[in-house]
């Protein structure tokens, strides 16, 4: 047995592929006394039993990129460290049997345009070219990835850990970890069966150990593992050799030839969830029952796909659990409960081909002190506490496993593990007919059918079936007033004497108001970046309310925390499940209020950014003056127990001035119209106020500075900014819609991306927000001077751009 440390720099807990790529990068960085521990032996949990496909097109841009980097990778892997990992790089297909698969498909290619990825459309003729055994009859097209390739999963795992060893790093097999050492809320090292072992950070890789793991120390990972299969055919002599991988999304298969056998894998529909009832610690190098009815359904489409199979004997029948996250994507970086703990675990089947760039971004993260690049998709502080619920992962998992080769729609809601978290206002809602669409487990309303009728969610690239509903929403948005559910808003109260200090320090603009002031502000990290983008009531001297979006919950509370000084007398305590918030937007807003409560919603007596308690109904409600949608408006706040009777006060009134019901796809089209950005999507940490055109929001010269400042200083003096967020208008009413990461040229030159979009049924037209960059700096007359395209789906089309808003500019409206 070998003998531990007593202490190390990092310790990183698991020694499948990602513990081994974070080491190995780490010892890239110069940090050499890294200590990796595996209870048995490396690659013995997940890693040895992967597929090894190393594709490069991800979901977005981001993992695409994290992707991209661990092709180019394991090219050099081998040379470097002298072990061989089977890397071979055959290209791949991606077929499609439909227009809208394509579609998915061709908007993905031009997203991989953005930074270079080799792609180009071939044509079902080109497909048989490339894969002679494969059936084209009912394929209509599909992409061709040259850069793809695949992997022995064990070899390049053992290639990561010699290239740790040569940097210094200690890798201890048979060493169980039994817990992780938590002392004044960061994580200090690890006991394990042989002792303990200080550290300064501390890694979980643990795969589907993980969540229990972590657990102990009361960190939530919400993983679950299902059973995962594929089939080995025994040697095909008419297959030929070296075909690069394909797959075919709509049959949930894809297929790799390797030594002249074919490997057929799959992401069935209804998966089977395993562990539930935990999963040994003597698990290594296991598998699982065979379930041959289980995969039966697929094997009968990839006969029909690849008739060679027909007459190919199967040599192995694989079954073998991997990990699954409620929303697909794996949990990387530091966990918002410890400091100094960090994980990487939850990869969804895309442990080996993210593998090279999670340990990159890991490591830097580890050394820095905060991600290098935006990794808000898989950043594990997106994840909510209740996720960690065993029903709630076991019913969820059914799902994930396909919704891997689903389409993936705009908008797209998953459908189990539904209805956990419900504002009180749910029932009136479905009564209203609300289609509900769920956020980190919050059911909230997406839109609302005719009356009388049930909601119907058809989805598509284009208008989907609520496409006439929600413009109707829109409609009486602007014309007469409608209610918005937005319980599932993050609130939190802050207190105490020195709470202001700690905003302020926090926050880029001005929080010492008045009493009963709004400030809208975004947090800022030291590189200028926007860590938050929230509003932030003055509730009296020494006590405050943030509001921010439902995704961050855990998130911005995690930063606030850590950047209160230990011996400041602020306190801070999530609200958002006791306070319900409704938005009352519309011209005729102020009447529907006027006729509810006594208080005076005048211009005089009610300003814009003002919030007051006032009576309505029976009730105390906190009303704030403020707009998301670019109409005039209040958000109401309340205690839950008054919510129900505050609702039913605005309906019975409501009737009088046309209230409607809205949903949250009206409000993304209105929030569009306006440029109004969203964090995460529009904004985020790379991404500085002033770059956002978020310059307003900023007090540059107030007392004390703040987090980020000397970044944006810094950024001024260089003079024009050369990359800004920018306002984008199809010209084709009848074109295409927008969505996200779509190139935005200028000529053959990408000059940025769009951040998001939504069509605005104001305008009657395709909106979209996009960064653009320009050496010479990005203003009106660079906009004006250029003709700008947007690639959407492999198709150029020509838009509109501009910095102000396309409704509204001056913001008459929501200050009438």
């Amino acid at each position: 047995m070998t003998s531990i440390p007593n202490s190390a720099e990092v310790v990183i807990i698991g020694g499948g592929i990602a513990g081994c790529s974070i080491a190995y990068h780490l010892a890239k960085l110069g940090v050499s006394d890294v200590v990796l521990l595996e209870r048995k032996q490396l690659t013995c949990g997940t890693t040895w039993h992967a597929a090894g496909l190393v594709t490069q097109l991800r979901a977005n841009r981001r993992m695409t990129e994290l992707a991209y980097y661990t092709g180019k990778l394991f090219g050099t892997l081998e040379e470097e460290t002298g072990m061989a990992t089977g890397y071979v790089q055959r290209g791949s297909l991606r077929l499609a049997k439909t227009a809208a698969r394509y579609e998915e498909l061709a908007r993905g290619a031009s997203m991989g345009r953005n930074f270079g990825l080799p792609v180009q459309p071939v044509t079902p003729g080109e497909i048989k070219e490339r894969w002679s055994p494969v059936n084209v009859d009912d394929i209509v097209g599909g992409f061709w990835f040259p850069d793809d390739g695949q992997v022995n999963p064990i070899d390049v795992t053992m290639a990561y850990a010699k290239g740790a060893r040569m940097g210094g790093a200690k890798i201890i097999e048979q060493c169980v970890v039994e817990n992780i050492i938590v002392e004044g809320g960061k994580a200090v090292g690890v006991m394990t069966a042989q002792g303990e072992i200080r550290a300064r950070k501390v890694v979980i890789t643990g795969g589907m150990w993980s969540r229990d793991l972590a657990a102990q120390i009361g960190v939530s990972l919400p993983l679950h593992a299902a059973e995962h299969f594929y089939i080995v055919t025994e040697n095909i002599p008419e297959l030929p050799r070296d075909l690069p991988v394909m797959f075919v999304g709509d049959e949930h298969a894809y297929y790799k030839e390797d030594a002249g056998k074919l490997l057929l894998g799959c992401f069935e529909p209804k998966a089977k969830p395993w562990g539930m009832n935990g999963i040994s610690p003597d698990f290594c190098f296991d598998t699982l029952p065979e379930d041959f009815d289980h995969f039966e359904p697929i094997l009968e489409m990839a006969i029909n796909r690849v008739p060679l199979l027909a007459n190919a004997g199967i040599q192995l029948f694989f079954n073998g659990p991997e990990s699954f996250t409620p929303d697909d994507r794996y949990l990387l970086g530091e966990t918002p409960e410890v400091k100094g703990l960090f994980t990487a675990c939850g990869f969804n089947s895309v442990g080996i081909l993210s593998s090279g760039g999670v340990g990159k971004v890991l490591a830097d993260w580890i050394v820095e002190g905060m991600p290098p690049v935006e990794l808000v998709d898989v950043d594990v502080r997106r994840t909510v506490s209740f996720q960690t619920n065993r029903k709630y992962l076991h019913d969820r998992t059914v799902e994930t496993v396909g919704a891997m080769y689903n389409m993936h729609w705009p908008n797209l809601q998953f459908e189990t593990a539904r209805n956990v978290r419900r504002s009180p206002f749910h029932d009136r809602l479905i009564a209203g007919g609300a289609w509900m669409t769920e956020m980190n487990g919050f059911e909230r309303p997406g839109f609302f059918a005719e009356p009388g009728t049930t909601p119907v969610a058809e989805y598509s690239y284009g208008r989907p079936s609520w496409f006439g509903r929600t413009a109707l929403e829109c409609a009486n948005v602007a014309e007469n007033v409608s209610v918005f559910d937005l319980s599932c808003y993050v609130k939190y109260l802050i207190e105490g004497r020195d709470a202001l200090k700690v905003l302020n320090t926090v926050c880029a603009n001005e929080v010492d108001v008045p009493v009963g002031k709004l400030v809208y502000t975004q947090w800022l990290n030291h590189r200028g970046g926007i860590e938050a983008d929230v509003t932030i009531t003055r509730l009296s001297e020494t006590s405050f309310m943030i509001v921010s979006i439902a995704a961050s919950q855990r998130r911005d509370m995690a930063w606030l925390k850590r950047h209160i000084p230990d011996d400041a007398h602020a306190f801070v305590v999530d609200v958002t499940s006791g306070m319900p918030m409704l938005a009352v937007m519309g011209p005729k807003a102020r009447a529907l209020l006027q006729a509810v409560s006594p208080a005076d919603f005048s211009n005089a007596a009610f300003p814009f950014g003002t919030s007051r308690e006032i009576d309505l109904g029976y009730a105390k409600v906190r009303a704030s003056r403020v707009t998301f949608v670019g109409e005039l408006g209040w958000e109401l706040y309340m205690p839950a127990e008054f919510a129900q009777h505050v609702w039913d006060v605005l309906v019975e009134a409501g009737a009088a001035f046309g209230l409607g019901n809205a949903g949250f796809f009206a409000l993304n089209s209105l929030r569009m119209e306006k440029g109004y950005r969203h964090w995460s999507h529009d904004v985020g940490e790379e991404d500085t106020p002033l770059e956002g055109g978020l310059g307003f929001a900023v007090a540059m010269d107030k007392p004390g500075g703040f987090i980020g400042r000397d970044a944006l200083l810094r950024q001024k003096a260089a003079g024009k900014l050369t990359r800004r967020l920018v306002q984008l208008r199809l010209k084709d009413a009848d074109g295409p819609f927008m969505y996200h990461n779509e190139p935005v040229r200028i000529g053959d030159r990408i000059v940025g991306q769009v951040t998001s979009g939504a069509y605005g049924h104001r305008l009657g037209a395709s909106l979209g927000m996009a960064f653009i960059e320009h050496e010479a700096g990005v203003d009106q007359a660079f906009l004006d001077a250029h003709d700008f395209e947007v690639e959407i789906a492999w198709q150029r089309h020509a838009v509109q751009a501009q910095l102000r808003p396309w409704y509204d500019p001056a913001g008459l409206r929501i200050k009438a």
